[in-house]
């Protein structure tokens, strides 16, 4: 029995000791539903907790131990020849038996006979069957894969036996407990209590792994490079350097990337935030209902494209259109038909991301404006202000902490992103200020320094852990500041 077949038994009990649970409940009162210390439904749901959470969990260590507890067997069980040769080959060797067992299920007895006395190929066999053997077939993975198989099919008659068996058991324990002074609402929501706990924990060690995972590898990256030397390098150029040199590990300087990070998000804020908050007071003041319902759907569209998409955009077409613009302008000026733009270049980067974060700017925005109260306004008018005065001397100083807010956080998301500055603005990790030029981010960097078949033991592959516990910093501190502006300064209606 699989265990997506078993875990649905394992609902259907747990939905019958529901409805058990609850006629239970409902019999122990004679008719008096009001001697019931919780509703009936409370009842069954403790009733449904305890036949499906126990058994759930039994189900899931279960599925995480047993394969790992059945591939340790089989393969101290492999020859002592093929241990001999290293963990590479064994586990190699382990997985040839693995792919002999799935074929020795679709073989028929006489085929299975033939193998047995050796008078058919393995490799022969299985791949009629459709089962390629990578290399060929040793009598030993016969064998192997025999005992694979029957211990897997023994791990799942006893796995769905003792779950089902602990599933009717909390059912019936469940049942025997339940009475009209039984709290049974206290039990389902300290149960719900502690799922609540769980599910914020995990998301909580969630991101502790994260930075642990980057904090360490970065550790090991500032045992060969000097912090100092990273935070503050103006040069970025992370090859290794000729034998016997004194700068083998290359210069890892941070500031041309982080500048190139910070100019683009900048350039596209300069896109993003006029035209999402103009189209976020547009929709939250003027549209009428019809036409809202409308435009803000088909202007989230472009927070669901994926980012590759605008990378090509800017590629293909933004680039192309800027860098000829400038060449025919420089034209008409100096006669020169040269361009000053250049297709990837920091502006193009900026204005297609600014593209892409304008409904992140609209939407928030919107949200943040439609929640001043409708008084603030009424009021306004009632004094003769028009529309435009109202919503400059009222609207927006009353949702300006949110806007503001909803900005920083528009921001983080500009600083992180990667595609597009790949194929809009370049890998030149430089420092300039022309923003008809290409520069990098620190994004582009990362994907560059782990792309390929590397290990982590030189400064050229942990560079790349630095980078990222920098990044992370710099948006965890951009979030951060958000929440403390909104909470600050936002205003409070009744």
């Amino acid at each position: 029995m699989n265990t997506s077949l078993l875990f649905l038994l394992v609902l259907i009990i747990g939905f019958a000791a529901f409805l058990a649970g609850r006629a239970r409940a409902i019999a122990t009162t004679n008719g008096k539903l009001s001697v019931l210390h919780s509703l009936p439904g409370y009842h069954g749901t403790y009733a449904a907790i305890c036949a499906i959470i126990p058994a759930a969990i039994v189900l899931g260590v279960w599925a995480i131990a047993a394969p790992a507890y059945i591939d340790s067997s089989v393969r101290g069980g492999l020859p002592e020849a093929v241990l001999s040769q290293g963990a590479a080959t064994t586990e190699l060797a382990l997985g040839q038996v693995k792919s002999v067992a799935n074929g020795l299920n679709l073989l028929d007895d006489a085929e299975l006979a033939a193998l047995n006395n050796g008078s058919a190929d393995l490799r022969d066999v299985l791949a009629a069957k459709g089962v390629p053997l990578a290399g060929d077939g040793e009598s030993y993975m016969i064998k192997s894969a025999t005992q694979f198989n029957a211990m897997i099919s023994t791990s799942r008659i006893v796995m769905a036996v003792v779950v089902l068996l602990i599933s009717v058991a909390g059912a019936i324990f469940a049942l025997r407990g339940i009475s009209a002074p039984f709290r049974a609402r206290n039990q389902v929501e300290r149960v719900m209590l502690w799922t609540l706990m769980l599910a914020s924990s995990i998301a909580i060690l969630t991101t502790i792994g994260i930075v642990g995972s980057m904090l360490s590898e970065a550790i090991r990256f500032f045992n060969s490079v000097s912090p100092a030397s990273f935070f503050f390098g103006t040069v970025w150029d992370p090859r290794f350097a000729a034998a016997g040199s004194e700068a083998t590990q290359g210069q890892f300087g941070l500031l041309p990337l982080l500048a190139g990070t910070l100019y683009i998000a900048f350039v596209a804020m300069l896109f993003a935030v006029p035209i999402g908050l103009f189209a976020a007071i547009y929709m939250s003041e003027y549209a009428r209902p019809a036409i809202r319902s409308t435009a803000k759907p088909l202007l989230e569209i472009l927070a669901g494209i994926p980012t590759i998409v605008y990378g090509f955009f800017a590629l293909v077409t933004v680039g192309p259109f800027l860098r000829d613009i400038s060449a025919q302008l420089n034209g008409l000026v100096t006669g020169n038909y040269v361009s000053f733009i250049q297709a990837q270049s920091v502006l193009t980067a900026g204005i297609v991301m600014g593209v892409m974060l304008i409904p992140f700017v609209s939407s928030l925005s919107d949200d943040i404006i439609t929640q001043v109260p409708r008084a603030l306004r009424d009021g306004s008018l009632g004094l003769g202000a028009t529309r435009s005065e109202t919503i400059k001397k009222v609207v927006l100083p009353a949702a300006l902490p949110g806007i503001v807010g909803a900005l920083l956080l528009t921001a983080s998301r500009a600083v992180g992103e990667t595609m597009i500055v790949v194929l809009a603005a370049g890998v030149a990790a430089r420092m300039q200020l022309n923003p008809f030029e290409a520069m990098t981010t620190v994004t582009v960097k990362i994907v560059n320094q782990l792309t390929g078949d590397l290990e982590f033991n030189s400064p050229q592959t942990l560079v790349a852990f630095a980078l990222g516990i920098t990044l992370f910093c710099i948006t965890l501190g951009l979030n951060i500041y958000a929440l403390y502006i909104v909470r600050k300064y936002r205003e409070q209606y009744e």
